[in-house]
């Protein structure tokens, strides 16, 4: 990877993509993936501002641009201005003072370009292009996910406790999204039980929410991890924490749902685990009580389960299905490297 000082430049320019992303055409996940595709924010940014003079592929030709610049991210070319070129060049200068006042206030910013970035998260469809960290990262972590409502009855806070309590003893760390209830039972059972608990969080990673929740935060800070995918001052939206979701269902290796109402923000969490092809553990009396419980059910790599018993037999057999599917296709991908070429 990069050496500090490289880094710095290379987080700088990605922090400057993102702060003048046109929406109309980009994301902040295409710009992720373009940055990750091409191994450097620089040599984007340098596209950006001069995409003649730096060219992103070896077979782009100079004069397809027609003194303009294609799509980062489409074939359509949209023209450079000049207004463009110097918005990008001093968002640049910005972002230098800008990480270089992260790393002084105690911040830690792990990009796309960083070694520490989980693995994970590269594989899903909305890889976000950075994340703020408080606690120790561990690489291709073996987590699943505990949620449900936040106002959760006594029984399924119950039941998120015991699972928390079965997931540390079979040496998974238990994620959630300090949420009060469901998130907040599973995180404190897992510190109770000298696991280990990863906490993503809704906000950027300065602000404490909800406030009851505050010296939790700060505890799994110490003793865990805390992950935000947003500018460290973000406060709460009713956009950041479906964001949220989507990444903690994609860093985790499973999600289990311990109680939803129809329109709970976790049924979005579920949806997505399922797309990002984690399996999803759905407790029986969210099948039972909703609609959309009841069809995600019948998908490939959903289970229903009615005990702490249940959601340990069907992680085994999830998971072990998973390996056994990974062992086979790398078996299949040796063979046809090892196969002589008929021609």
């Amino acid at each position: 990877m990069f050496d500090d000082e490289r880094l710095m430049r290379e987080n700088a320019a990605l922090v400057a993509l993102l702060n003048t992303v046109d929406r109309k055409r980009d994301s902040w996940s295409s710009i992720a993936e373009t940055v990750e595709r091409n191994g450097s924010a620089l040599k984007v940014l340098e596209h950006e501002i001069d995409p003649v003079g730096h060219p992103l592929y070896d077979d782009e030709d100079p004069d397809d641009f027609e003194n303009g610049e294609p799509a980062l991210f489409g074939e359509d070319v949209v023209p450079v201005e000049r207004e463009r070129a110097e918005a990008l060049t001093s968002a640049f200068d910005d972002a230098l003072m800008e990480v270089a006042s992260w790393r002084e206030r105690g911040l830690r910013f792990v990009s796309v370009l960083d070694g520490c970035y989980p693995n994970r998260l590269r594989q899903v469809v909305d890889m976000p292009p950075f994340l703020f960290a408080e606690g120790s990262m561990v690489q291709d972590e073996l987590g699943v996910s505990v949620v449900g409502s936040r106002k959760a009855d006594a029984e399924s806070v119950r039941f998120a406790q015991e699972t928390a309590s079965m997931l540390v003893s079979s040496g998974f760390a238990v994620i959630a999204g300090l949420a009060a209830g469901i998130d907040t039972a599973a995180h404190v059972r897992a510190l109770e039980e000298k696991g280990r608990t990863v906490a993503f969080i809704g906000t950027g990673i300065t602000k404490r929410y909800p406030k009851e929740n505050a010296a939790l935060q700060d505890r799994i800070g110490h003793e865990g991890l805390v992950l935000s995918q947003f500018w460290p001052d973000q406060g709460p939206t009713k956009y950041t924490f479906p964001m949220r979701n989507a990444s903690m269902s994609g860093y985790g290796v499973a999600t289990v749902v311990v109680q939803a109402s129809e329109h709970s923000g976790t049924r979005i969490q579920a949806r997505q685990a399922q797309q990002h092809g984690r399996p999803v553990i759905l407790r029986d009396t969210v099948v039972d009580g909703t609609e959309w419980g009841r069809k995600l059910a019948s998908r490939p790599g959903v289970c229903v389960a009615s005990t702490v018993d249940d959601v340990k037999a069907r992680l085994h057999d999830l998971l072990g299905m998973g390996r056994a599917l990974e062992e086979s296709v790398d078996m299949l991908l040796s063979a046809g490297a090892s196969r002589p070429n008929d021609q």
